[in-house]
Order: structure tokens, then sequence, then C-alpha cells
């Protein structure tokens, strides 16, 4: 396929007249073509094209409907079909009301040529010169960055809540993925500890209970990574998401100093950009701004700052 560039494209003077009539306050198409006048050229897409061959569809043309298809939204179906019979797109893109347009696969392959040839930002650049030089883009003043929070989806966790629900984690993934080897080498008593999903209001109450707790959901996650990584143990079970994360949690959470086994200390634990909240979800983070604190993201963006 190749491309015969064309000088220009005027509005056919029917075209205009209906339009006009339909639209007597305009619109959004209309303006563009009035303000803008042609805003691409055939000459500025020879190089995406073969020398010979059947001449396409005008170029020009294509990367206006790829705009104003963006700006309302179109898939490019709908866009097609607004070509062929919309009248305000066809006053944008100077066409006689009789024109039938070409079909949506073309907007597909044309699409494909700007990325492939990373001509998509030269029209970008091409777009905004022409905006400047009609006054219709002004200067943009400091930017800065800012973020907004975005709250995970996964429950709150009291530590000791954590600790527990991450043993709990791993024992499940395992239980899908090995159940004899599991069934063979967990105690009894820990069919009744880690049964069920760990809860606050299930678990002792007293601060001496709960420190015992913690040390003895520390030492079972001990002895379930060294079964994991024992020589008989089957070597990929290592590699279960699940483990892995029982293993990182108990590097941040845990201290073993020969058979004592203990929480570590808050000044101990990693620092809250790297500590895992959650066995379900790694990447999620304490965050507090402004005063509100949540455990899940921050979603950055830019933000022009007039001065």
């Amino acid at each position: 396929m190749s491309v015969w560039p064309r000088q220009g494209y005027e509005t056919p003077t029917t075209t205009v007249k209906v339009a006009k009539a339909a639209f007597p306050k305009g619109c959004l198409a209309i303006r563009v073509r009035d303000e803008l006048g042609e805003l691409f050229s055939d000459n500025d897409f020879v190089a995406l094209f073969a020398v010979r061959g059947r001449p396409g569809y005008s170029p020009a043309r294509l990367a206006l409907v790829l705009v104003l298809q963006f700006v309302e939204g179109l898939t490019d179906r709908q866009a097609a079909d607004a070509v062929r019979g919309r009248l305000d797109w066809k006053y944008a893109l100077g066409l006689e009301l009789t024109d039938p347009g070409f079909d949506a696969s073309i907007l597909t392959e044309f699409r494909g040529r700007l990325t492939a040839d990373g001509e998509a930002v030269r029209l970008l650049s091409m777009m905004l010169d022409r905006l400047r030089q009609r006054g219709l883009l002004g200067k943009g003043g400091r930017q800065r960055t800012d973020a907004t929070c975005v709250q995970a989806a996964v429950r709150e966790l009291h530590r000791l809540e954590f600790v527990v629900e991450t043993v709990r984690a791993a024992l499940e993934a395992l239980a899908a993925a090995v159940p004899g080897w599991l069934t063979a080498g967990i105690p009894e008593e820990w069919y009744d500890r880690y049964g069920q999903r760990a809860n606050n209001y299930r678990l002792p109450q007293t601060e001496t209970a709960r420190t015992e707790l913690a040390a003895t959901t520390g030492a079972d996650g001990f002895h379930l990574l060294e079964a994991v990584y024992a020589g008989d143990a089957p070597r990929w079970l290592a590699d279960v998401p699940a483990v892995e994360v029982l293993r990182k949690i108990w590097v941040q959470q845990y201290l073993r100093q020969g058979t004592v086994v203990r929480l570590r200390d808050k000044e101990e634990q990693p620092p809250a950009a790297m500590l895992i909240r959650s066995p379900y979800d790694v990447d999620a983070r304490y965050s507090i701004k402004r005063g509100v604190g949540w455990c899940g993201y921050k979603a950055s963006f830019h933000r022009n700052v007039r001065t």
C-alpha cells in the first residue's frame, strides 16, 4: 500500500451547509476544523508507506479520526461508523455527504504503523505545535509529584493475627500441593492451631498468653521452613509462593537465638516501605499521609502548579 499525498482537502460546500444547519452552535468536531483547519497533512506520513502499490486512505484524515476517536472514547468500529454517518465528522474530515468511509480494520492497521515506527510521539508534537501557534495551549507552571492512597483488598491484621495467618496460608498451599507429605510431617496440635482463619477474638487475651503464642507460632514457622528445605523434601516446595512469603515474613518478624524464638522489637524491624503487611498481598504497605493511615499503595501522578 502506498500514499499519494494530497495538498489539502477543503470541506465541500454541501457538507458545510448541512453541518452548519444541523449544528448552529457548533460542536467539538466542527470547532476543531474551524479553529485548526487541516490538523495534519498527508506529507507528514509519507515515510510510513511504500513508494509503490495501491493508494490507501488519506493518512492525514486517519490521524484526525484517531484523535476524535480518543476524545469520544469510541471503538474502531464506532469510529468508522462515525466517519460514514455523522455530519460533524464529515465536516471535520472534509468529506462529501455521500462518502462511504472505510472499514474499521484500516484504523487498526494505521495505528500499528504509528506505534511500530515510533511516529506516535511525532504526531503528538505536531498537534501541540499547532495548538501553540493558535494560542490554545499555554505554558504550565511548576510540576510536582503528588500521590493518592489506594486501599489494598486485604483485611487489617493485628501482628499476632498476621503471623498466625501467614503460617495458615502456607499450610493451606502445601495441603493443596502435597497433602501426603504435609500430613506425615506436621504435629497433631497444628490442626487446632491453624485450622481456622486467624481472628483476634479467638486468640488469647492476656499479654503473657499472646507472647507465648507468638513465640510458638514463630517456632512452628521455622519448623515448617526447615521441613520444606530439608534434603528429603521435594525441591520444588521452596518455590510455592506461600512458602516464599512465609520465609520473607519470618525474616522481618522473628529472631531466633538458639532455641529461643521471639518477635522482633519495633526498632529491629525493616522500615515501613519494606515491611510486608499481609501474606495475601506482599506489595501492600502501611502509609500515612496528612494524618490518614492505610494499608495499600500510593498512586503517583504529576500536577501542574500555576505560578
